[in-house]
């Protein structure tokens, strides 16, 4: 699988390491619904995607959208609670995050869901992850992305609020808590620009979708 990724002039190693989770920046979305933002928590980030592109299982789905069945917009892997991260830095950041969010989240990450993002054709709708729990229940879903830059939308679901805008990218790590899966929904929009391809790697507890 090819890629055409342009590296970060803020990433320049091929050390991963993770940075301290003290440096996130909370933005209360209200009601109830908040943000965490880390710019560049993974360093070393770029060589991360490139071995991710080339090793995770990746695949495309169907699905039926009204009366056709359409291609999903980008490829996908999912990883349940017993299987192996396809990175050992992916089990050090989920550890990092579970330790972190313990006391208000209550319980730990488990599963992790990635999705590959070739271009500015691939995309994800408007939604909320409220398979399972996150219908009825504050819970949180963290995001890691490695690869370039695409812009993260949430806006409140039943309108009227102001779209936030988050470019994520280059080891960027956002975590959507409290009441954000159901009372704000977030996409990420096809784009004509000309874009890199990216890797989110999202982690949320059990029973989580």
């Amino acid at each position: 699988m090819t890629t055409h990724l342009q590296a970060s002039l803020f990433d320049q190693t091929d050390e991963l390491r993770l940075g301290p989770l003290g440096e996130v920046r909370r933005t209360e979305l209200g009601p109830g619904a908040w943000i965490d933002v880390l710019p560049g928590w993974l360093g070393g980030s770029d060589a991360l995607f490139e071995q991710l592109v080339a090793e995770v299982p990746w695949r495309a789905e169907r699905r039926k959208m009204y009366d056709h069945v359409v291609d999903v917009p980008r490829l996908l892997s999912f990883y349940d609670a017993d299987d192996l991260l396809p990175h050992p830095v992916l089990t050090e950041a989920r550890a990092a995050l579970s330790a972190h969010y313990a006391e208000e989240l209550g319980e730990p990450f488990t599963t992790a869901g990635l999705c590959y993002y070739r271009d500015g054709r691939d995309s994800v709708a408007w939604h909320g992850d409220r398979i399972g729990r996150g219908a009825r229940e504050d819970t949180m879903v963290a995001i890691l992305s490695v690869g370039a830059p695409r812009d993260l939308l949430l806006r409140p679901v039943r309108g009227g609020g102001e779209t936030v805008r988050r470019p994520l990218g280059h080891g960027d790590l956002i975590v959507m808590g409290g009441s954000c899966q159901r009372t704000w929904e977030h996409c990420v929009p096809k784009t004509a620009r000309a874009v890199g391809p990216r890797i989110s790697v999202q982690f949320r507890p059990h029973g989580v979708r």
